[in-house]
């Protein structure tokens, strides 16, 4: 388990980009072919933002927008799921909100294409990131792909800076986008800065190969990776496997949890891995066992993985337990656990 300051007002503040999402309404066709969209505000911490919030948690959220109707929007977007916007800025010098056009060819075959020239949220200036904002957070969020750039690397480094200055958890979503980024040696020692410093990681098998780029150890094994970063000083490692599920390493037990994937019928293969960060870091600051908060994880992804959005159709709390129950009494008590 990991302990958080009850005593702060605020939940968790993700840091980094919040974009629009545009899903085709005429699925199972190439990218080519689809003429109509449905608009969604997304981004990995901005989808993470509102996961937490429909579950309930006191959330903010420190980021740039483009000052124009779409910044207007996700602004917008916030405030009616209750997420504070005191810390969103706007672009002033022309940038434009990341567009991410998705396609979904099949309920197996998913892809993306992002436009990020000139984008807002990578304009995110250190003279932005408020000392006592953070310090109000029992945790931030920071995101790997906000350390593509700067001003953005610096912003997040200096409010990592405040949260262990004041207490607040610094978790660590990989989030590895290709784009922007310039080779792997510039991603693997601003990921490793960050999971030097950070309390939780939470990052795919690539991701966490990407982050050991440079230091290329002999032992790559799940167990060997978690035992690097808890040697920095990590308390939980999330490691991700996709179908095959995910595996928790608890420094303070030497224990390791896993969860399979919950059986669904797939709409899209992207979308999940926001879905289960939001819900697993719900269950964390409940105080739930790492098993418990893994399966609410795991069950979050597999019904966002079944819907037509991400951001939109994040779930309540009712929604997720819910769901499990209803899974359990299918296929069995054991069916997400090793």
């Amino acid at each position: 388990m990991i302990k958080f300051d009850q005593t702060k007002p605020l939940d968790i503040i993700p840091i980094g980009r919040a974009t629009i999402d545009l899903n085709p309404t005429d699925v199972h066709k190439p990218l080519n072919e689809s003429s109509n969209f449905n608009k969604y505000v997304g981004g990995s911490p901005a989808n993470i933002a509102v996961g937490l919030a429909r579950l309930g948690k006191k959330v903010g959220f420190i980021g740039k927008v483009s000052d124009d109707q779409f910044g207007t929007y996700v602004i917008d977007y916030f405030k009616n799921d209750g997420i504070n916007t005191d810390h969103i800025y706007r672009a002033k010098n022309g940038e434009n909100l990341g567009l991410t056009f998705t396609e979904i060819k099949s309920p197996t075959e998913s892809s993306i294409l992002m436009y990020r020239n000139n984008v807002a949220d990578l304009e995110l200036d250190p003279s932005e990131i408020d000392e006592e904002y953070i310090k109000s957070a029992k945790g931030i969020v920071i995101s790997g792909t906000a350390l593509a750039k700067s001003p953005s690397r610096e912003a997040c480094f200096k409010a990592i800076t405040f949260a262990k200055k004041h207490g607040t958890k610094v978790i660590f979503d990989i989030d590895y986008r290709e784009y922007t980024w310039k080779s792997k040696d510039e991603i693997s020692i601003y990921y490793s800065l960050v999971g030097e410093q950070s309390d939780i990681v939470i990052g795919s098998e690539e991701e966490f190969e990407l982050m050991e780029y440079v230091m290329n150890p002999d032992d790559k094994t799940d167990r060997a990776v978690a035992k690097r970063w808890f040697d920095y000083g990590n308390e939980i490692v999330v490691i991700k496997h996709g179908k095959e599920g995910s595996e928790a390493f608890v420094k303070e037990d030497n224990t390791s949890y896993k969860i399979k994937p919950f059986p669904v019928k797939l709409l899209k293969s992207f979308g999940g891995g926001d879905a289960y960060g939001s819900a697993l870091i719900y269950g964390l600051l409940e105080g739930w066992e790492v098993i418990d908060a893994l399966e609410f994880g795991s069950a979050s992804a597999a019904m966002l993985v079944a819907s037509h959005s991400c951001s939109a159709d994040m779930p309540s709390v009712d929604a997720i337990k819910e769901f499990i129950r209803k899974e359990k009494e299918e296929y069995g008590e054991m069916i997400a656990r090793y």
